[in-house]
């Protein structure tokens, strides 16, 4: 996705118009051997797990959605920064590859198994997003092209939040999201940070959500009364114990192909000393 300069700054969007299916491909097209091959991993392993419980048609919406999505912040953010600092490389710079979405995977990880600890990583899931983050900021100093993937897998973490949070529909319950308090956007900071990250987000939440919520109100569903759809207790405990379920059977199928080949090797160690 490359963007093309100009001395005018309207003219930036309407130069991106005969090419705007950039923003839906861009994120399919990988701009090295190494990122083809993450990203195929990070799609069959993280995919495997969260697609059983998606349904097959909410994973490729899912897809689809944070795709396009952090395209377009990744897009707004480039123009904004070539609008502040009116350095060219910005607009040339190619932004694409699929590591936006995997970030929205490592969300969606984090909301059904966030107790569930990684047994070679030793930590938990739902550290994931955030530890990525955390690295990929750490490497950026170091590293000149970091512009190409920083801002896209940014986007991409928010971006996932965003649709579980909000707008992923519940087939079983008939409402959209996630309101438990343990998906809330300040568990992705330390814990002393959480008090300060909560009353920030607690306003843009205010004003993105306040009328919706009011409206609930009004039909019965009041805050102190009753919780809010979608936040059923039993709902969100049965998604995660599935999603426990599905992580387990999965690391216990390599470990018993890891054991496979490691008695496979034995076997044939034994032979060749005989």
């Amino acid at each position: 996705m490359h963007l093309i300069p100009s001395l005018f700054p309207k003219t930036y969007f309407f130069r991106t118009i005969p090419f705007g299916w950039n923003l839906i491909t861009a994120g399919y097209i990988e701009q090295s051997i190494q990122g083809l091959v993450v990203s195929t991993l990070g799609l069959l392993f993280m995919g495997k797990l969260l697609e059983p419980i998606w349904g097959s048609k909410e994973f490729l919406k899912f897809i689809f959605v944070i795709n396009f999505l952090t395209s377009v912040c990744v897009l707004i953010t480039a123009i904004a920064l070539y609008g502040v600092t009116r350095q060219e490389n910005y607009l040339y710079m190619p932004l694409s590859g699929f590591h936006g979405v995997l970030a929205g995977f490592l969300v969606g990880i984090k909301q059904m198994v966030p107790d569930q600890e990684l047994p070679r990583l030793k930590i938990k899931a739902k550290w994931l997003p955030s530890l990525m983050l955390l690295f990929s900021i750490a490497i950026s100093f170091f590293t000149p092209e970091s512009a190409t993937y920083l801002s896209t897998l940014i986007f991409g973490t928010y971006m996932g939040w965003i649709y579980l949070r909000y707008l992923q529909r519940k087939p079983e319950s008939k409402h959209r999201g996630d309101p438990n308090e343990d998906f809330a956007f300040s568990t992705f900071f330390p814990e002393f940070l959480i008090p300060i990250i909560d009353l920030i987000a607690s306003k843009f939440h205010r004003n993105l959500c306040g009328k919706s919520e009011a409206f609930i109100d009004t039909l019965g569903y009041s805050l102190g009364s009753a919780p809010l759809p979608g936040s059923d207790p039993i709902e969100a405990s049965r998604r995660r114990e599935k999603g426990a379920r599905a992580l387990e059977e999965r690391l216990a199928a390599e470990s018993l192909i890891a054991a496979g080949k490691k008695s496979e090797e034995l076997q044939i160690n034994g032979t060749n000393n005989v």
